[in-house]
């Protein structure tokens, strides 16, 4: 058997394939496209989903991946077994149609036996109980009779819902005797470590009816997954994932950083390193494709892995950041395979580090209040902390929820998560209040499309056309209506769908929207008068200003994100865009604001290359072309093997397949109107070009001359007159403080005449009118400083509204005397709330009228 490391195990799996004459595919962005289903991509079929269910047109016949994965169902036991892991890479054979079980099964014997010269003697295989020719081939290829294990539907047989399914064929690795259980009967399927499971052929070739009965599909696929971490395993002759050359590489950085030592993978700080060393590997490829940290999705899918892995760094004593420093060890030995890896190094590096800082300044009081918590429920002897305490820790102090069990797992207690998901539940409900959602939403995202054929998209150099109606789609108000061509632009790259008319003899409508489904584009028509059939021939023409004011912005978005790269660095990747008419809005990974400075630059840079009056071409090449010609292409993006390229002169040169200009100068101009935040790790820039400039300089020059109307002057005079204006206003304002102050003193020896006194405490109560919050302060400060045991419950009262003020002296804070208790009675009995500190408390006053008793209900508290 070879010894080989992991990268050249993945290199020849590839290269074995690419002589079989498979289109080697790079794997794809651990975002999923198109698939609403998966937060993350998990295995290495899921990106060709719909390759496999027709949807879409896969580029060859037959494919080989190697896929970058996540999975975090098992997160909490990945470091105390010796294979589980957040981060994979599934190797994986496919065909379309094309191959089936004989061709599959010879290959893989092929690799396994003669390329990667495993011990013929210690491969077993398991095929589905029934299938009588999967049986059959491997006694053929020379596997011995008793080597081949028939199992039942759950081991054997690959099925998801309704749809294609089929039996597989599993192949397993001996270990030996010494890894058994003893039993005699003991083979692939026991519950033993003997038999390692490394590689499964699924033969895709029934389609499960909603009856529960099976037919038989036309064209029979096959899809095979071979772990990588887990063939490493057997080839480097290793028990463990974390003993593989690379993950070891990665592991010995952990323990050289924290100097603790690390042995056989089953003390506590073992486990703290392992799993260090497997979350590295995770967060370093999921801001390698944009991922950056939140508190939703995906985003807090990572966030949740750099914190839970910062947690177990301090745990062996590294309380500094030092997962950004470490990062490199990965990069270092996936960079090759993953380029893109080294090309972002910088920038995964300050995302990591600026995580690592957010989580440092809050996990120190976290913790602190949780293990308060945890002595709580010592002491009270009970074992679930409340979903209300779990949700202020995550809230608060950026504690995951997971985080939280861990550290409750570790005491022997739990967490109330139905509590937890209560809270959670109402705060989103909060934050999503008031969004509303179009009418066409619901039947975009899941509709139960019918079949219709590819429609022929001629819209690249054509505006108007001929077409037959194919199907015609109630929608409401609304129609959906396919044909068999189209000019119109289907939604997709970012920018938005055509729009326009189409009508025939007896039928006229608005094309409101077009969007795409599998390849047949589907038109949104608004009728206006008339029915329109299946079979109707009809006129459709786009509006064409509409369109060109969209390519505009389209072309403009390419050349600003070579501008981008210029002035901030190469590690800006664009993370998502919207371009219509009116506006082009592109996200880019960045990890903070832009300054004005470098807003100007890249203004500049764009007009500039506008000025230039360069051409804009389009071409078609293959994918290895493309790349070779040095065109930017999108982690989140599939590709096929012909692939359109966008060429802005020597400037810009991206994939793409959207509508653009012919030349830069038709764009005629470029202004960026916002710089945001989108999320951390995540800007947003929003811009406008051409005519859209024109009308945004209209209405600014509108503003100006109203305000300069106002102001009674002339525009070129209004920053003279705004000057003056403040410095009239900031001298009354000193006038105004200055009669203030003389106020507060009056009111101040008001009331020390009048003070209410019980027991050696004195209370001062009092309403004063036109006084701020900020005055309340200042007053019951010097009522402190002027009455050492005193308590003072002010009111700023404003009309019908008011705010109160609570404070007590240092005094009598040692007796127990409490601001923040007070004030919430005493606000309830004049409607209102709030809330503080013991020293001091401030809230709002609900009903003005009923101060008096809010007063007489502070002379009974004390």
């Amino acid at each position: 058997m070879k010894k080989i490391g992991l990268n050249e195990i993945r290199e020849t799996f590839i290269n074995f394939y690419k002589s079989k004459e498979h289109y080697v595919e790079k794997s794809a962005s651990l975002i999923p496209k198109n698939d609403r289903s998966l937060l993350l991509i998990n295995s290495g079929m899921a990106p060709l989903k719909g390759y496999f269910s027709g949807v879409e047109t896969p580029p060859a016949k037959r494919m080989t991946t190697c896929q970058k994965c996540i999975r975090t169902g098992d997160m909490d036991i990945v470091g105390k077994t010796s294979r589980h892991g957040t981060f994979f890479e599934m190797l994986g054979s496919f065909s379309f149609g094309d191959y089936f079980k004989e061709e599959s099964l010879n290959w893989g014997w092929e690799l396994m036996t003669k390329v990667f010269e495993l011990p013929k003697d210690k491969l077993w295989a398991t095929i589905f109980y029934d299938d009588d020719q999967a049986f059959e081939i491997w006694k053929k290829i020379g596997m011995p009779e008793e080597r081949i294990v028939r199992l039942g539907k759950d081991d054997n047989f690959w099925e998801i819902g309704l749809g294609p399914c089929g039996p597989c064929s599993e192949i397993y690795y001996d270990r030996g005797e010494e890894f058994g259980c003893g039993s005699p009967d003991c083979k692939p399927g026991c519950e033993c470590d003997r038999y390692v499971e490394f590689w499964n052929h699924v033969f895709t070739q029934y389609s499960k009816e909603e009856d529960g009965s099976y037919s038989d599909l036309e064209h029979p696929n096959i899809d095979t997954g071979m772990g990588l971490e887990r063939i490493a395993c057997i080839m480097q002759d290793v028990d463990s994932i974390f003993d593989i050359d690379t993950i070891k590489y990665i592991l010995d950085g952990v323990v050289e950083k924290s100097g603790i030592r690390y042995s056989d993978g089953k003390s506590e700080t073992d486990i703290s390193i392992r799993i260090i060393t497997d979350h590295l590997r995770s967060m370093v490829f999921m801001i390698g494709d944009t991922i950056t940290p939140s508190n939703e999705g995906r985003g807090y899918v990572l966030r949740r892995i750099i914190r839970r892995a910062a947690r177990h760094g301090r745990i062996l004593g590294l309380r500094e950041p030092f997962l950004y420093d470490l990062c490199s060890r990965v990069i270092e030995v996936s960079g090759k395979a993953y380029p893109e890896l080294e090309n972002q190094s910088d920038y995964i590096k300050k995302i990591i580090k600026a995580e690592e800082d957010k989580f440092t300044q809050t996990i120190d009081q976290g913790s602190n209040i949780l293990d308060g918590y945890i002595d709580e429920l010592k002491r009270s002897k009970a074992g679930i902390l409340s979903g209300e305490k779990a949700f202020k820790l995550y809230d608060t102090y950026g504690f995951p929820l997971e985080l939280t069990e861990e550290i409750l797992e570790e005491n022997g207690m739990t967490v109330d998560k139905e509590g937890f998901e209560a809270k959670m539940q109402k705060q989103r409900e909060t934050a999503r209040a008031g969004r509303h959602v179009g009418e066409e939403a619901g039947w975009e995202a899941n509709i139960d499309e019918p079949q219709i054929p590819a429609t022929d998209f001629i819209g690249y150099t054509e505006y108007q056309c001929e077409a037959e109606v194919l199907k015609v789609i109630p929608a409401g108000e609304k129609l959906r209506v396919y044909v068999d061509r189209t000019p119109f632009y289907a939604e997709g790259g970012g920018q938005t769908g055509d729009q326009g008319v189409i009508h025939c003899e007896n039928f006229q409508g608005e094309i409101v929207d077009t969007v795409k489904h599998g390849l047949a584009y589907c038109h949104v028509v608004n009728p206006i008068s008339g029915k329109l059939n299946e079979g109707d021939r009809v006129h459709m023409e786009i509006d064409i200003l509409r369109r060109n004011r969209t390519a505009r912005n389209h072309t403009a978005t390419h050349l600003m994100h070579r501008a981008l790269k210029d002035v901030l660095g190469n590690h800006v990747n664009q993370a998502g865009s919207m371009v219509n008419d009116n506006i082009l809005r592109f996200d880019f990974s960045h990890f903070k604001s832009m300054t004005e400075d470098e807003i100007l630059r890249v203004e500049k840079s764009v007009n500039i290359a506008i000025d230039r009056f360069m051409n804009v071409t389009a071409d078609v090449m293959s994918m290895d072309e493309a790349v070779s010609s040095g065109a930017v292409a999108l982690f989140d993006e599939k590709y096929g093997d012909q692939v359109r390229v966008i060429t802005c002169g020597d400037y810009s040169k991206e994939l793409c397949g959207g509508t653009h200009v012919s030349n830069t100068g038709q764009i005629g101009g470029f202004k960026i109107v916002s710089e945001t935040g989108v999320s951390s790790g995540t800007r947003r820039i929003e811009a406008i070009t051409g005519s859209n400039i024109v009308a945004s300089l209209s209405a600014s020059e509108s503003l100006i001359n109203d305000v300069s109307a106002r102001l009674k002057t002339n525009k070129n005079a209004v920053i003279t007159r705004v000057e003056n204006l403040l410095a009239d206003n900031k001298a009354f304002q000193r006038e105004l403080d200055e009669f203030k102050r003389q106020h507060v003193g009056d009111s101040f020896d008001n009331l020390l005449n009048n003070v209410y006194e019980k027991n050696g405490i004195k209370l001062i109560t009092a309403a004063i009118e036109g006084m701020q919050i900020g005055d309340l302060r200042n007053l019951s400060d010097d009522i402190k400083e002027k009455l050492p045991n005193s308590i003072a419950v002010l009111a700023a009262v404003n009309g019908n509204k008011g705010n109160m003020i609570v404070s007590v002296s240092d005094q009598l804070l040692k007796e127990g005397y409490n601001a923040g208790k007070i004030i919430k009675e005493v606000l309830a009995a004049c409607d209102g709330r709030g809330g503080g500190k013991a020293d001091m408390a401030q809230g709002g006053i609900g009903s003005v009228s009923k101060l008096n008793s809010a007063f007489e209900l502070a002379k009974e508290l004390i």
